[in-house]
């Protein structure tokens, strides 16, 4: 009764003899309030304005009331909503409680009434992740958007391929682009997938084994833009599965993503000099006044090493916690979420941005796909459907043909029929090789047109690849636009 009377009006809870000390506040409240007023406050206000409007149907609240939590409501911003270990113990939810009750005259008894934090905070995470989500998957789709006229301009320009560092295969840029293309695709379906595993709202779950009062549950969640509501109280509160499922695909994505800008490093390089950017996307040296470095691909390398570090943590923080909601997983367990998110979504625009002011050295990449014996393994199948060598054996005719040719310093385009010929009957298979067949094989010029499997690089089968590439591109983003507006869409039913 004493601290009744000491604290009055302002207590927050009969259990604790003391209010937060300043300790606690500076190190801990504070920071993550600020943290919550910052992210998620329209989350939380969203959510009491559905939950005020469930009080009424239910009867507990007259209309009046309704409308005047949800003035109060609206009135609430950064600025209006304050911290305080004594009044509201700086924690956001008991903060609008309070601001409410302080600026309403209207009875609100039943207001707050059979609820908890903990599925409120859950729903605001969710609510906060689906979005940020549907921002990566924008930046996602803005690159793939990038990419497509590069690859659609560069179809019949070919450019050497490597496989172990080595010269392999004439390709072209086209090529490798929707290749690019295609992987980023898979990243933008799986990231819809994930969307989707999310739409499940976790209000009404209560502490975690569910309410008292008859809440439409599902009511609620389509209110907030979800499709459905949680089936299982405790799931809706333990569970934060949602920041792994993201953490795991954005660090799959990053992997693939390092290894095209690794490439991309590759070909700027005055080793390859494939591709140029301009000046304003370059650094210099302070001491190498010859030196165009292009250190935005490095920051971009260096960025997307950062997300699966920022998975592992997601990971960490709640590895054997027990299953149940937790301070432990629920804030400080994803206190790297947005962080991560922002990171990719950083690196993804920025290489949307190289992207697009790319510019490559035909020419250049002309003189290496003559100068290469590219054309080895063409050479390996003629051999084998002209003249019935095993293709083995005629594998080891090639590698000795292009050999020699190469220890005799001469060029892809200087067949020599004969010195073939002689390869062939030295290991028993006497063939007469015309010199069309050498030129076809080792031309730059039948370099992309000789290859005839679905998927290839032919320039028919790149074009018919970025025809489909095109239509799923325009698929995903009325998706996107589709879950948008259902994210936005909210306090209609």
């Amino acid at each position: 009764m004493n601290l009744f009377n000491e604290l009055g009006q302002s207590a927050i809870t009969g259990r604790l003899l003391e209010q937060p000390s300043t300790f606690i506040h500076d190190e801990i409240l504070h920071p993550q309030f600020t943290y919550e007023v910052e992210h998620l406050l329209p989350y939380y206000l969203r959510i009491e304005k559905v939950i005020s409007m469930e009080y009424a149907r239910m009867g507990l609240l007259d209309m009046e009331a309704l409308q005047a939590i949800i003035l109060q409501l609206d009135q609430i911003d950064i600025e209006t909503l304050v911290g305080n270990p004594q009044a509201n113990m700086t924690d956001i939810l008991f903060a609008i409680e309070r601001y409410v009750e302080q600026n309403t005259s209207h009875s609100m008894t039943a207001w707050h009434l059979d609820r908890s934090r903990n599925d409120v905070q859950a729903t605001a995470q969710v609510m906060l992740a689906r979005d940020k989500l549907l921002e990566i998957i924008e930046a996602f789709l803005l690159l793939s958007d990038a990419m497509h006229p590069l690859a659609q301009e560069h179809v019949h320009v070919r450019m050497p391929g490597y496989t172990h560092y080595q010269s392999a295969q004439i390709i072209s840029v086209g090529f490798y682009f929707t290749a690019m293309n295609e992987q980023i695709g898979h990243t933008i379906d799986r990231l819809h997938s994930q969307w989707m595993s999310m739409d499940t709202c976790p209000l009404g779950s209560g502490a975690m084994s569910g309410l008292e009062l008859p809440w439409d549950r599902m009511r609620m969640a389509q209110m907030l833009g979800f499709t459905r509501y949680c089936r299982h109280a405790l799931m809706g509160v333990a569970s934060k599965e949602f920041m792994l499922l993201i953490g795991a695909e954005l660090s799959t994505a990053s992997v693939a993503l390092t290894r095209f800008v690794t490439d991309f490093m590759n070909w700027g390089s005055s080793e390859y000099r494939f591709m140029d950017l301009p000046d304003h996307l370059c650094g210099i040296s302070s001491a190498m006044p010859q030196k165009k470095n292009f250190t935005v691909l490095e920051r971009i390398r260096g960025k997307l090493a950062h997300i699966p570090a920022y998975y592992i943590d997601l990971v960490m923080g709640q590895q054997r916690t027990p299953y149940t909601n937790m301070v432990e997983t629920a804030k400080e367990g994803g206190s790297n979420l947005l962080t991560m998110l922002a990171t990719m979504q950083t690196a993804v625009q920025l290489l949307t941005y190289v992207i697009s002011h790319m510019r490559f050295d035909r020419e250049q990449m002309e003189r290496l796909c003559t100068k290469e014996f590219f054309g080895g393994f063409s050479l390996a199948n003629q051999l084998t459907l002209r003249f019935d060598i095993p293709y083995r054996k005629a594998q080891i005719v090639a590698g000795k043909y292009i050999t020699a040719m190469m220890d005799q310093g001469r060029l892809p385009a200087d067949v020599d029929p004969h010195l073939l010929q002689e390869l062939c009957r030295e290991l028993g298979y006497p063939a007469e090789i015309q010199a069309d067949v050498l030129i076809r094989c080792f031309s730059a010029e039948s370099g992309l047109t000789i290859k005839k499997s679905l998927g290839s690089t032919h320039p028919d089968q790149v074009a018919a690849l970025l025809s489909i590439q095109e239509r799923e591109r325009t698929l995903r983003w009325k998706d996107l636009h589709k879950k948008q507006e259902q994210s936005r869409t909210y306090l209609l039913c």
